[in-house]
């Protein structure tokens, strides 16, 4: 078990990498290089041997091996990224690159998303080192730069470029999972990620003629915009059922005595209150209009107006996704994809899913433990492509009536010290038996 060095280094760890700040505005605007050379100066401190990759100067990525006992087993992937979204500091209540620890708390962007888990990592490999402790396979270790833009820089480049890293991983874990849910009925559900939707963010482009605004013009650049947008954003996307969902459902219909009628997903959703939400956005493809850019004066009509939407695909549905969006958007918008990613589906009857599951419910004996779809994406994407199978699992044990959702790019961004000490005992447990 994980010892009393570890669960403090858990919290210091957390907050020092909060206090560095990897902002990440996309286009290329961040440096994770300060975080990288940290992370993997605690990894030397352990006696690994870790390797800083660049794809772009700056954009630094961290790769280490711990050599497990069982050469002829397969290695496991353990990662997590260093960069984090931007924060305004004029709306959180503490500096949100300070990383101060009160009440029992750590404050400040990346305390969940995620350089938590990237401070429970190191934690559990240092405990690993002071012990003398080696778990049965491989455990290499990744800290990763970009991915809160394209992954680019990040695990796409280490995936692309750096394969030889990762030889012989077949399964991976990462970011989240394995969180308590409370359903505000006193039940505490753990959902461990087994699938991720696909990224499928598109650019809308409509070409019209350019006029006089006090002109009549049926050819209107913005008009044929608009009237795309208003179609996608209002479509109602069908029920798809995958395979990591119909488990969820299957069990969370169980937990809570209910007839698992899959014939009427949406009135099942309905019935599960509150711990619906832990599905009902991966029960649909989905697309959200979110960004506009049409003109440059108000008595001009422009000839071109753009769009950019959200969109997100369940795995095996990406041919619908893609003919519902040439139909919704007509014959005068153009589209491409601005950016894609694969949607992931990864085996609940595994061992390894098996042992997560065991980790967590012995530190949480009350809690239920349901498979769970991720509505996002995560790095895990970027290392599908060497073969490796994903799992989000970043264990928290969080308090009742803590958001763990709205942590995520939210304001006040924060983890109870509690909660890394969870999660570093569940990490421990889970690596050494995998």
């Amino acid at each position: 078990m994980a010892d009393g060095q570890a669960l403090d280094e858990v919290v210091t760890f957390t907050s020092d990498l909060i206090r560095i700040d990897t902002t990440n505005r996309g286009g290329g605007d961040c440096q994770e290089r300060p975080a990288a050379e940290y992370a993997a100066a605690r990894l030397a401190e352990a006696g690994l041997a870790p390797t800083l990759l660049e794809r772009t100067s700056g954009r630094t990525n961290v790769v280490a091996r711990f050599e497990g006992t069982d050469p002829s087993a397969d290695a496991l992937l353990v990662h997590g990224h260093l960069d984090v979204v931007p924060a305004r500091a004029d709306e959180w209540s503490v500096h949100p690159f300070s990383g101060e620890i009160r009440d029992g708390v750590v404050w400040g962007r990346g305390a969940v998303d995620m350089k938590n888990m990237d401070a429970m990592i190191l934690a559990v490999v240092r405990a690993w080192a002071r012990e003398g402790v080696r778990p049965r396979r491989d455990v290499v270790i990744a800290f990763t730069a970009d991915e809160e833009a394209s992954a680019e820089d990040g695990s796409g480049f280490l995936a692309d470029r750096h394969a030889e890293l990762f030889e012989g991983c077949t399964e991976g874990i990462g970011e989240s999972g394995a969180f308590t849910f409370h359903d505000g009925s006193g039940r505490q559900i753990y959902p461990l990620a087994a699938g991720e939707r696909g990224t499928g963010w598109i650019k809308l482009t409509a070409r019209g003629r350019a006029a006089h605004g006090s002109r009549p013009n049926r050819e209107n650049a913005v008009s044929r915009l608009a009237a795309a947008v208003t179609r996608i954003g209002a479509h109602e996307w069908p029920l798809r059922l995958t395979p990591t969902v119909r488990a969820a459902l299957t069990e969370l219909a169980a937990l809570y005595g209910l007839d698992a009628d899959l014939d009427d997903v949406d009135g099942l959703l309905e019935k599960l209150g509150p711990a619906a939400r832990l599905v009902e956005a991966t029960v649909r493809n989905s697309a959200n209009p979110t960004m506009l850019e049409a003109g440059y004066k108000v008595n001009v009509i422009p000839g071109e107006a753009v769009a950019y939407v959200d969109g997100r695909c369940l795995p095996g549905f990406e041919d619908e996704f893609r003919a519902t969006i040439d139909e919704l958007t007509g014959p005068d918008v153009e589209w491409e994809f601005h950016h894609r990613e694969v949607a992931l589906q990864s085996p609940v009857d595994s061992p390894t899913y098996a042992q997560m599951r065991a980790a967590v419910e012995e530190f949480a004996p009350e809690g239920h433990t349901v498979p769970y779809c991720m509505p996002g994406g995560t790095d895990a994407k970027q290392f599908s492509r060497l073969g490796i199978t994903g799992y989000g699992f970043s264990p928290l044990k969080l308090p009742d009536g803590y958001d763990y959702g709205a942590m995520f790019h939210g304001v006040d961004e924060r983890v109870p010290v509690g909660a890394l000490h969870f999660g570093v005992r569940v990490l421990d447990r889970f690596l050494r038996s995998a």
